[in-house]
């Protein structure tokens, strides 16, 4: 009897699955000493085909053909505000991208049949599921602002949603004069590391909070210089006031994890 090698094994031999469909076994395989996050898949591969679905069908089509399973990934933007790509279509308004993950196995989702106009399901979901059409999407992205991205298409929804009265609840934003807003913009460090600290600015006259690297939050204003960030309701980020000055900024989610003290 020959002998076979492994290495002419691994090179030659086409695995039948149990659905009977041959599946070659690659050649070689990139190490894997370097990959941390196997076998999970590849963050960067997540964030690709998450950031790509807001606008760009060819390169979602590339993605989850070479790949399948990244139609039902989920990108955690920051501080657990998680998105797939299925979310990032339906809330831009992408019916060609929405379509083409569906036909590709994405899980379909209340937010999706809104902006694509299914009437029906909309209506079935909020049958079964009373208050559901106040739940807010990644983002913090409201159902009702789904369906107005589907346009002309998703119009019945629109008109469904509007009646409802709640579906276009935007979350809370207390008032923050501009006096308190100067003094909680600046840099918050809780580390030695080259990336432990977080800036906190305003653009388009919306705070924000962003770490280095990372995607930036907006903060929406729960009282007394307490926020939390877009899509993570639950997180706490307050800002210590003494003697008409900030020092201190903790992060809680519930607890206590970071305290940052003002560079």
């Amino acid at each position: 009897m020959p002998v076979v090698s492994r290495r002419s094994f691994i090179q030659s031999t086409a695995i039948v699955g149990a659905v009977g469909v041959p599946f070659q076994i690659p050649a070689a395989q990139p190490p894997l000493d370097a990959q941390a996050w196997w076998p999970a898949q590849d963050p960067a591969a997540v964030k690709e085909v998450v950031t790509v679905a807001h606008f760009d069908l060819a390169r979602v089509r590339a993605l989850v053909e070479r790949q399948p399973t990244l139609v039902s990934a989920a990108y955690d933007w920051g501080f657990g505000d998680w998105e797939d790509p299925l979310e990032a279509a339906a809330h831009t308004g992408r019916r060609e991208i929405a379509e083409l993950l569906l036909a590709h196995g994405a899980r379909p989702s209340l937010f999706a049949a809104a902006m694509l106009g299914q009437l029906d399901v909309v209506k079935a979901l909020v049958a079964a599921s009373p208050g559901c059409q106040r739940s807010l999407g990644a983002h913090a992205i409201p159902l009702l602002q789904h369906a107005r991205a589907g346009g002309p298409s998703a119009e019945a929804v629109v008109q469904y949603l509007d009646a409802l009265g709640d579906a276009g609840r935007q979350p809370s934003n207390a008032s923050l004069d501009s006096a308190d807003r100067a003094l909680v913009v600046g840099r918050y460090r809780f580390g030695s590391g080259p990336r432990d600290y977080f800036d906190v600015d305003v653009d388009k006259d919306r705070l924000g909070i962003a770490r280095p690297d990372t995607s930036r939050r907006t903060l929406f204003h729960v009282g007394e210089l307490v926020f939390h960030p877009a899509g993570a309701p639950a997180v706490r980020i307050a800002f210590l006031k003494a003697d008409g000055k900030v020092a201190r900024m903790t992060v809680a989610d519930p607890d206590v994890y970071i305290r940052a003290e003002r560079v």
